[in-house]
């Protein structure tokens, strides 16, 4: 297990590695350094001299990928690919391109405690619910409680989420008035801006989720040792979560662990609509100002988090099933 893992990890740094040069070249082929200067410099008269001050301070002034004033390692080291991509295996984020927008590292840990709020609670809630929830299906399957149950979740994943969220701000926010419409406030009066979101996030996403479970609890149901389980005398409700559920545990942490680089880095639609000053909301910004910096590092924490995520679902498979041997 151990060398899988190394051979694992090996691989991931030069994912890593290409995803850092495909953000970088993508980006630098839309914009110039003179153009993302221009941006930035904003309402002041842009002349030559405040484009090269700004791309001097900001290390934009020395050449994309080979430095050939440059001697040696200095050649490769001394350009902005280096500073600005590659330094980031060291976690050394920098500042952000924008003059107002600070410290990336510490946006990046003040947001994402945000981000967590919303949705570590989510991803246990979504977790639950649609495992629950297509249980239940299966239990009655054959019936018009399992058709119309199907039908319901069709008709929640063929609807965009914008459509829950204008719907649950009206209806909760500005009729009922049980949450604030958008904002955040820090400590325990967070929840109350959080528990919205995090209803109508549950919502848009339980009908996929459950949809998918009950057509693998199906698939398992078919299968020998639930016929002997049944044959012993055990009940409906103990053969479904004792043995079905059990069995079913692999391809439910696959699409569990999947959503868990977003449990960090935050949801890009839910955070903008509801005011939140999470991650998502971050990179929303970071991509309206054209801020290379900060869209950089998202990615790269996104690549980082995705690798790292599929790793642990892998282990998670030996222990739920010890017939998996990683090899």
């Amino acid at each position: 297990m151990i060398s899988y893992i190394v051979r694992r990890l090996a691989y991931g740094a030069l994912v890593l590695l290409g995803v850092n040069l495909a953000t970088f070249f993508l980006f630098f082929t839309v914009n110039t350094p003179d153009d993302m200067a221009r941006l930035n410099i904003g309402g002041k008269r842009v002349t030559p001299e405040l484009i090269e001050k700004w791309k001097i301070e900001r290390g934009y002034d020395k050449p994309l990928y080979v430095n050939e004033s440059k001697e040696g390692a200095e050649r490769f080291t001394e350009t902005i690919f280096w500073e600005r991509s590659v330094s980031l295996f060291t976690l050394n984020f920098g500042r952000a391109d924008a003059e107002s927008a600070g410290e990336i590292g510490h946006q990046i840990k003040s947001r994402m405690i945000v981000s967590l709020q919303m949705a570590l609670p989510l991803f246990i809630l979504q977790v639950f619910a649609s495992t629950a929830f297509a249980l239940l299906l299966v239990m009655f399957r054959h019936t018009r409680f399992d058709f119309w149950g199907v039908v319901l979740c069709v008709v929640m994943l063929s609807i965009s989420s914008l459509f829950y969220i204008i719907v649950g701000q009206f209806l909760f926010s500005k009729l009922l008035r049980l949450a604030p419409i958008s904002g955040y406030a820090p400590g325990l009066d967070a929840v109350k801006f959080m528990m919205l979101p995090v209803l109508l996030s549950l919502v848009a996403r339980l009908g996929t989720e459950a949809r998918f479970y009950r057509v693998m609890f199906l698939e398992e149901i078919g299968k020998d040792y639930v016929r002997t389980a049944r044959a012993k005398g055990l009940a409906e409700h103990v053969v479904l979560f004792r043995h079905v559920l059990r069995n079913a545990l692999i391809p439910i942490i696959t699409s569990a662990g999947s959503y868990l680089p977003y449990v960090f880095l935050g949801s890009l639609v839910f955070e903008s609509f509801f005011g939140l000053p999470g991650l998502g909301a971050y990179v929303i910004e970071a991509i309206s100002g054209q801020d290379f910096a900060i869209v950089r590092t998202m990615v790269f924490l996104g690549s980082l988090l995705y690798i790292a995520t599929y790793i642990l679902i892998d282990l998670a498979y030996t222990w739920v099933d010890p017939r998996v041997r990683l090899g």
